[in-house]
This record gives C-alpha cells, structure tokens and sequence, in this order.
C-alpha cells in the first residue's frame, strides 16, 4: 500500500505500507510500515520495521526488528538486532544481537555487538564497545568503545569512555569513573572515581572523593 511499495517483489509473506516501503524486496516474511521503511532491503527476510525510515538501508540483515523513525536506519547486513525509539540504534551497520529501547538509544553504535540499553540516550555514544548494559536515563552516555560494562541508574557511569568491565548500580554512580573493573552500589558511590582501578564502594556516596587509588573497598 503505498506509491512504489514492494516495486520489486514477488516473493511471498510480506507487508508494506508506505512509500517506498519494501521497494526493493526481493526476499519473504518482511514487515515495513511507514514512508521508505525496509527500502532498500534485498535478500534479508524476517524484518519488522515500523516508522519513517526505519530500517531503510537494510539489504542482507535478518531478523531485525525497528520501531521508531530512522530506527535502525543506517542497518546494512547486521541481524538480530532490536531498536525501539527515535533513532535507536540508527548508525548501526554491520553489528547483530543489540537491543536499544529508548530515544537515541544505541544511537551512534557501529560495529559494536551484544549491547542491551534501555532508556533515553542509554550508550548513546557507544561505538564498537561490546557487551555493555546500561538501563536508565543516560548510563553509560559517554562510552565508545569500553567492553563489559554494566549501569544501571541515572547517569551511572556517564564519563566512561573507553574504561572496561565496570559495574555501577545506583544515581550517579561512578558518574566520572574513566578506568577499570571497579564496582559501586549506592547513589554517589564512586562518584568521583576517574582512573582508580580495582575499587568497590557500596552505600551512599561510598569512596565518593576516591579519584586515582585502587583496590579499595
């Protein structure tokens, strides 16, 4: 339904509603709703996308699930990925098993695989970094390439860059913490951490001033 959808397809098991919606589909079991939704895809088969956009540079990635405008719209041959909101997961390519819920959540991921964020800008700077957690209102928001980490809590974790296998729970937890494998629980633990590695607060604002020093508990 729509001006030029599914233009090219014969196959069987398809829907799409919108312009340009499936225009290029050559594959079955695809789910395009909105205006050049799945547009370009090719070959991929069990794709849901639903939004302007979503999923529109997808050619060989399958089992794909976009809802939200320009939703995984940067999405080539990446599969099992799932972007729900506004430009979830919207740079990524060629990366698979991701799951961003939120607005621009996963938002300028690439390559980066076995990402889970939920919330709004969740990693939202994340890159190739890889099986990163991050739930909340912007967790994690700085990272790009750091791997193993987990945050849970608004801003938990929000400076991490490139610091790896981290675990912060609680209201900016570890907010300026730039190193590795330390762990805060509580609101304000480690909050002030920026390269001190091997620390573990729990409470409120536990090691809160600790900036370099490690192994602490």
């Amino acid at each position: 339904v729509g001006n030029n959808a599914l233009e090219s397809s014969n196959a069987n098991h398809n829907t799409a509603i919108g312009q340009k919606a499936l225009q290029d589909n050559t594959a079955a079991s695809n789910t395009a709703v909105g205006s050049e939704a799945l547009k370009e895809n090719t070959s991929a088969v069990n794709n849901t996308a639903i939004g302007r956009y979503a999923l529109a540079l997808n050619t060989t990635g399958s089992h794909n699930t976009a809802i939200g405008k320009n939703a995984l719209d940067a999405n080539t041959t990446g599969q099992y990925n799932i972007g729900v909101g506004v430009d979830a997961l919207g740079a990524n390519t060629t990366a698979d098993y991701n799951v961003a819920v939120g607005v621009f959540a996963l938002d300028a991921n690439t390559t980066g695989t076995q990402n889970a964020a939920i919330g709004h800008h969740a990693l939202g700077a994340n890159t190739t970094g890889n099986a990163n957690i991050a739930i909340g209102y912007e967790p994690l928001d700085a990272n790009t390439t750091g791997t193993g980490n987990i945050a849970i809590g608004q801003q938990a974790l929000h400076l991490v860059t490139t610091g790896s296998f981290n675990t912060a729970v609680g209201y900016g937890a570890m907010f300026t913490n730039t190193g590795n494998h330390n762990s805060a629980f509580g609101m304000y633990a480690l909050l002030s951490n920026t390269t001190g590695a091997h620390n573990v607060g729990v409470g409120n604002s536990a090691l809160y001033a600790n900036t370099t020093g490690g192994n602490n508990a």
